[in-house]
């Protein structure tokens, strides 16, 4: 399974990343917004992890072009805020996005939304 992981944080897309290779997953880095929709238009992934605010293009804007793009519009999105996520919950933008997540992630936490998103998306392509 491919997962691509958008994050202007080196440290924590390598560590994400790390979490993933641990469990067997191939995945792809995107140090922004455009450079995550460039790589979620040129390969298939079974799921996309976006970072909440990065230059260029922030996470909302992201997931807005991914929900727009019929290449894309189905891929589970796992979004990641150090902002309350109460708060990004009540946002219109919310709805855009699978799972919500703070920052720092908490590791099981974060390997639960992974497995959950992956599986719904393995279940919704069998149908």
């Amino acid at each position: 399974m491919q997962i691509l992981i958008v994050d202007d944080n080196n440290p924590v897309l390598e560590h994400i990343q790390s979490l993933l290779i641990e469990r067997g997953f191939e995945s792809v880095t995107a140090s922004n917004g455009l450079d995550g929709l460039e790589k979620a238009q040129q390969s298939h992934y079974q799921l996309i992890i976006i970072d909440h605010l990065m230059p260029i293009m922030n996470g909302f804007q992201l997931a807005k072009n991914l929900r727009q793009n019929p290449n894309t519009a189905q891929t589970p999105i796992l979004f990641m805020s150090t902002q309350d996520i109460g708060v990004i919950k009540n946002t219109a933008e919310a709805a855009l996005v699978n799972a919500l997540i703070t920052k720092p992630i908490d590791e099981n936490e974060f390997i639960s939304h992974v497995y959950r998103l992956l599986d719904q998306n393995t279940q919704h392509q069998s149908l």
